[in-house]
């Protein structure tokens, strides 16, 4: 009893130091501007798992992450019903982000806690939308077409993200920190650990497929193309609001 009521007290010091920091980062930003990053953020959240969830409803197979996500989804709502997507999405974040409170919680910034707390919900929210329409019973044609526009939409959802400097989603993160701590290059670390998200994933019953390979090899040139695009966007909404 007494060894959890100090792991409690240890967290809950952790979260709070975590929110005192965040309360005074980056102070060279205005209210203003740090409010409009956020919003920027969300928005990018919201495009990028609107085709996170266009990848899972055609069922050929998702992203790395959710593949991941997926899998441990499946095992767990044998036994759990009101288990959804979207909710084991958000409790693998947590976990992550406790994980990065004991390794180094200076990666944790607020738009790492907004993408931890609506990343899942938003998914849950679109595959309720989106069910009845799009589904592995539709032709192959229209289910490969919905999976490259799932593949662009991540795809620039994810550079607004990146470019609104707010903070990087909890799964992200694990390549990151991993390559900074281990002093290896990103790029081959991002390789390694989208293989065991899918590898484990994939044991645990994720679905594998075409989906996954384009996601691995067409979703990153493709931000590579868009985030040109989404800095100055970005920029706009950040340059417009300083003149008012």
């Amino acid at each position: 009893m007494f060894l959890a009521e100090n792991c409690l007290e240890h967290f809950t010091e952790d979260w709070e130091d975590i929110f005192e920091r965040i309360r005074f980062a980056d102070m060279r930003r205005s209210l203003k501007e740090i409010t409009l990053r956020l919003i920027l953020l969300f928005a990018g959240l919201v495009i990028a798992h609107l085709g996170v969830t266009l990848f899972l409803l055609t069922e050929l197979g998702a992203d790395p992450f959710n593949v991941f996500v997926q899998g441990i989804f499946r095992t767990l709502s044998r036994g759990v019903r009101l288990l959804t997507h979207g909710y084991t999405h958000v409790s693998i974040c947590i976990i992550i982000i406790l994980v990065l409170l004991v390794i180094d919680r200076s990666y944790i910034k607020i738009g790492t806690v907004v993408c931890m707390v609506f990343g899942g919900p938003i998914i849950d929210f679109f595959t309720r939308l989106f069910d009845g329409v799009i589904h592995s019973g539709n032709p192959f044609a229209m289910r490969i077409l919905t999976l490259a526009a799932g593949c662009v939409i991540l795809a620039f959802g994810m550079t607004i993200v990146i470019k609104s400097d707010a903070g990087t989603g909890p799964n992200d993160l694990v390549a990151i920190v991993i390559s900074d701590k281990l002093s290896k290059p990103f790029g081959r670390v991002r390789i390694i650990v989208d293989f065991c998200f899918v590898a484990i994933g994939f044991f645990l019953g994720g679905a594998v497929g075409v989906g996954t390979i384009i996601s691995a090899f067409l979703v990153g040139p493709i931000a590579g193309v868009f985030l040109p695009f989404s800095e100055r966007i970005v920029d706009r909404v950040i340059s417009a609001a300083d003149s008012k």
